[in-house]
């Protein structure tokens, strides 16, 4: 296979690739693209996502499926996706399948029970992921797997199961913990010691550190190059994407996106300087179908025609009126979630801080591992409270809380074989969920703004509240308690109480990316309030050929939200300087950037 016109991480591509890194700097698409390039060049390649709000089905256009489907146009190329719920469901099926036929009905309904919730999600998922890394069935045949992964938190945890389910399997063969029978899971010790073994072999396997030329986005590959390195990860490199060259120098706009980028490479983390680079240019296309995704890595003329006029009307408000309205709701809950990128946390200590400048008191707070409230913030305003939900230390709060009230009862054995069962990786997600209810409990009174995790990890926290919510109702039923229970879920239901703002760029992929999203949360009777669209280019005027050919998709996303997707619609252009600091924050929610009906016009 010659590969010298390809980057770095296809010329030295091991057996296992994982591309990784903060939502919105081009994963999928480096991912898809280097799959496509080894199966170009004769390799056998499964393309894997391990996302839960993936899109390589309308990237590729095929459908996902949780068993490998080939890719017409690639030979030798097939993918699949880790879904979590079919992964769950025939996980409790094997546990199942163990307990013999001397166990009773009743017997297997509980161990049904222990299995039907969130931590129980996440090991059957991770133990596919395990599977392949061990080379076991189908996997063994593939030259090289290639993983397309969640956001960096959701991934760093799964990256972190293999260490630590080992862990928690040593020497423990007692008990039944939310994941069924110990011996149930004692089964998988084999396959996660080996996928642990998979990782940690440099000859096997690369980390794909994927970043933007953004300080943030780098910084956050910073700390994951160093976690995984912990983790015994080792064998990593950078891929810079999204490079821009600006081509006319009297343009001031195409000038300030290199100028940042520019200065982004030059003052990189230093975790970040001493690994392999490669840069990928910024291109002038959607990276959408087998043409746009080959061109990515090699170049070459495909793109749209430029369109003659800049000139754009767009059917959004700016974000003044909608901190306008919120505020004369008193109080309530703003979920502000989307893709991984598309600057959700900005937007939401934006409308924290226009809360307060209209007079309310606010608890800004973050569900995200890879949390950045506190940096966009850059200081602190009367009136506006700052937190995140730690997992760590949520951990430890319901840890100590258990062991305090059920373990009260328990003589000195089963208290030790409580907090045994306490130490799996599962209680984390149980913690995070608790802590995830108080924040909703307190939007009863007061304002709370609550920046979410990106898409997929969001969504497993929704599956988390839906369970908990059936497992409420079925322990009610039939003794006149349900007419006054309340749940989390009912209250994310109550669209007086609760608004969600689904935060976009627009481009195709976080769009289409958005729209599942809120068709997830209208399976979950959740209705969004909004759609916020950030970094619009339409309003910029610039004449930067290769930008004016990229605003043309813009036009085409933002004519898609508007008249097919949103309820209502915001908008942000973007900016220069990255709105950080209450002052710059305020002025996004206090001032109009945008009329009601922008036009921009090319000078």
């Amino acid at each position: 296979m010659n590969t010298t016109s390809f980057p770095g991480f296809v010329q030295a591509a091991t057996r296992f690739l994982f591309f990784t890194g903060k939502g919105g700097v081009g994963k999928t698409s480096l991912a898809t693209a280097t799959a496509i390039a080894l199966a170009d060049g004769g390799q056998r390649v499964l393309l894997v996502s391990t996302d839960a709000a993936s899109n390589l089905d309308e990237m590729l256009g095929v459908p996902l499926s949780n068993q490998p489907v080939t890719v017409p146009g690639v030979p030798g190329l097939r993918m699949l996706n880790i879904d979590p719920h079919a992964a769950a469901e025939a996980y409790r099926q094997r546990v199942l399948a163990q307990l013999g036929a001397g166990v009773s009905a009743e017997e297997r309904r509980t161990v049904r029970e222990q299995l039907s919730g969130a931590c129980t999600t996440e090991i059957a998922a991770f133990d596919e992921f395990a599977a392949l890394l061990a080379g076991e069935g189908d996997g063994a045949r593939y030259d090289h797997v290639v993983f397309d992964t969640a956001p960096t938190g959701h991934t760093l945890r799964l990256l972190s199961l293999p260490k630590a389910w080992t862990g928690f399997l040593a020497g423990n063969d007692r008990g039944a913990s939310c994941l069924g029978p110990h011996s149930g899971l004692k089964m998988q010790e084999t396959r996660f010691n080996a996928a642990l073994k998979a990782l940690s072999d440099p000859a096997l396997t690369t980390v794909v550190l994927v970043t933007r030329p953004d300080p943030h986005p780098m910084q956050e590959a910073a700390r994951t190059a160093d976690e995984l390195r912990r983790l015994g990860l080792g064998n990593q490199r950078l891929a810079v994407n999204g490079v821009f060259h600006a081509d006319r120098s009297t343009d001031p706009i195409a000038q300030a996106i290199e100028a940042l980028g520019r200065q982004a490479l030059d003052e990189m983390p230093d975790a970040l300087g001493r690994l392999p680079r490669d840069e990928v240019p910024l291109r002038a296309f959607d990276t959408v179908g087998l043409r746009a995704l080959r061109a990515l890595l090699q170049g070459g003329d495909f793109a749209d025609p430029v369109p003659a006029s800049t000139a754009t009307v767009l059917p959004a408000e700016p974000l003044s009126r909608m901190a306008d309205e919120l505020a004369a709701a008193g109080h309530g809950l703003l979920m502000v979630m989307g893709k991984g990128g598309v600057g959700k946390t900005t937007i939401a200590a934006a409308l924290a801080v226009g809360l307060v400048q209209r007079g309310h008191r606010v608890h800004l707070t973050t569900t995200d591992p890879a949390a950045h409230v506190a940096d966009a913030l850059d200081g602190s305003l009367e009136g506006l409270r700052v937190s995140r939900i730690d997992p760590k230390a949520e951990t430890a709060i319901y840890i100590a809380k258990v062991m305090a009230t059920r373990g009260k009862a328990l003589d000195e054995q089963g208290r030790a074989l409580l907090l045994e069962d306490l130490q799996s990786p599962c209680t984390e997600e149980v913690a995070v969920f608790h802590a995830f209810s108080r924040v909703v409990n307190e939007a009863r009174s007061a304002f709370v703004v609550l920046d979410t995790a990106p898409t997929g990890h969001s969504l497993l926290l929704m599956d988390a509240t839906g369970a908990y919510h059936r497992q409420m109702l079925s322990q009610y039923e039939g003794k006149g308690g349900t007419a006054h229970l309340i749940t989390p879920l009912m209250r994310l239901q109550d669209a007086d109480m609760t608004r969600v703002l689904i935060v976009t760029l627009p481009e195709i992929t976080p769009v289409s990316q958005a729209a599942a999203l809120q068709d997830d949360l209208r399976r979950a009777h959740i209705e969004p309030w909004a759609w916020v669209i950030n970094k619009s280019l339409a309003a910029t005027g610039t004449r930067d050929p290769l930008l004016l050919a990229r605003l043309a998709g813009e036009r085409r996303q933002v004519e898609r939200i508007a008249t097919g997707l949103a309820r209502r619609t915001f908008v942000l252009p973007w900016l220069p300087e990255p709105p950080v600091g209450v002052t710059n924050l305020g002025a996004l929610v206090s001032r109009p950037l945008l009329s009601a009906t922008s036009a921009a016009t090319a000078q």
